[in-house]
């Protein structure tokens, strides 16, 4: 057999070459380009899966550094201090503040806040609010309450429920809690399903009056927070729905107007005029959603009207929140993940970790996943102590107990509050 030197094996490719050490070169040859393809794949992936790391590591890292931990959910049994103070020292977790600060906690001027004032139904008219509502006893007269203390109690959880949670989200007027707790303007429990495919979300009007727990009186439902935190805020509520708040957050107006800015403005489906806005759909920018979401002199039903255009804008900014355009740009991503953290309060028991595996769990949940109630109410009146009020429907909040507990939201129905008018009981 001839020798053939390296170029002419082109006319072997069939050839295996036996032991001949030159096609073992020529083999080690061929393979190495497509050895080459998988090495430059593998580095790509590997780079790649660096990459996704590196970003879940930036954002746990940004909510961990933003998020704050407070006692803000009493473990049973656990003894919440009530008070008329409203100063930081009755804040859980925080030392004293200092009642001499007059920026803690005011409204926000020119965003167009107006929660300083109360409306009388009928009328329209706004008046001058004198600071927390009062106490109202069983006689209907003014209760002298001086301060005292309440045993935590939790609702047993019914089996039914499976792993459904329930969340008091808390919306503060106060720029730091260390400082003042603030008032509860907004007032939401958020019900997600044991198979993390629904949300909930049910707004109770802040002037819904209902029983204080212990102070032996009835009030405003914001009352509560004022007198006693979030901890008294859950023992008040929790009696009314019956189910075991599982976690307590609270955010102020400044993360709302960052979250907004943060994914570019959202579109709000505007259904009633007032306060500068017409009916339709409206681009909005942070300042535009928070003058948007405080009005509510202007509205039809007041604090009811006002819970509506909240709702409207939760769900623009779940919307545009969970859409392509969001989730597909890591920046954008990044700053709302950032914006929505800054100003966070969670209770202790929240941590990080736990919201990072419930986000996953819920990341097939859309915005046709998530839906709006109102606190059962029958009616909006006068009363000669605490003032404008909204009344509570109580068979129609059994009702909305039931579904909670049972994890059935799905088929909940509310046809006792009022959709237009002050309603009557």
């Amino acid at each position: 057999m001839g020798y053939a030197d390296d170029a002419s094996y082109e006319a072997y490719d069939d050839y295996d070459g036996g032991d001949d050490p030159r096609f073992e070169r020529r083999r080690r040859k061929k393979r190495h380009p497509l050895r080459s393809f998988v090495a430059v794949i593998g580095v790509l992936a590997l780079l790649g899966v660096v990459a996704i790391g590196g970003y879940a590591f930036y954002l746990q890292r940004t909510v961990s550094q933003n998020v704050e931990h407070q006692d803000l959910l009493a473990k049973e049994n656990a003894v919440i201090t009530i008070s008329p103070n409203l100063t930081g020292g009755n804040q859980p977790g925080t030392e004293d503040g200092d009642p001499s600060d007059e920026g803690a906690g005011a409204p926000d001027e020119e965003a167009g806040d107006t929660s300083d004032k109360a409306a009388d139904p009928s009328t329209g008219e706004d008046g001058e609010d004198e600071g927390v509502a009062p106490l109202v006893g069983e006689d209907g007269e003014e209760l002298d309450y001086q301060g005292g203390e309440i045993t935590a109690t939790t609702p047993e959880r019914d089996p039914r429920a499976g792993d459904a949670l329930n969340f008091l989200i808390i919306g503060s007027d106060s720029r730091d809690l260390s400082v003042e707790r603030g008032r509860s303007d907004v007032i939401i429990l958020m019900h997600i399903s044991g198979d993390r495919e629904r949300v909930d979300l049910i707004h109770f009007p802040r002037d819904l009056f209902v029983p204080i727990a212990g102070t032996g009186g009835s009030s405003k439902i914001n009352a509560a927070y004022s007198y006693g935190g979030a901890p008294l805020l859950v023992q008040t509520l929790q009696p009314l729905v019956n189910v075991p708040i599982d976690h307590v957050v609270i955010t102020n107006f400044e993360s709302f107007k960052a979250m907004t800015d943060a994914i570019g403005g959202v579109t709000v489906q505007v259904t009633e005029a007032g306060g500068g806005f017409s009916t339709g759909a409206h681009h909005m920018n942070g300042e535009q959603g928070l003058r948007f979401v405080r009005e509510r002199y202007s509205l039809s039903q007041g604090d009811i009207s006002r819970g509506e255009r909240q709702m409207q804008f939760i769900k623009g900014i779940m919307n545009k929140a969970l859409s392509v355009d969001t989730l597909t740009n890591p920046a954008r991503v990044a700053n709302f993940v950032d914006a929505a953290t800054s100003n966070l309060t969670v209770d202790r028991d929240l941590q990080v970790s736990d919201m990072r595996d419930l986000g996953f769990s819920m990341r097939n949940v859309r915005g046709g996943d998530i839906h709006f109630w109102q606190g059962p109410w029958c009616g909006i009146s006068n009363h000669p102590v605490a003032g404008s009020i909204v009344v509570m429907a109580g068979s129609q909040m059994g009702v909305l107990s039931e579904h909670l507990r049972t994890d059935s939201m799905s088929s909940y129905v509310d046809n006792v509050s009022p959709r237009s008018g002050f309603g009557g009981c």
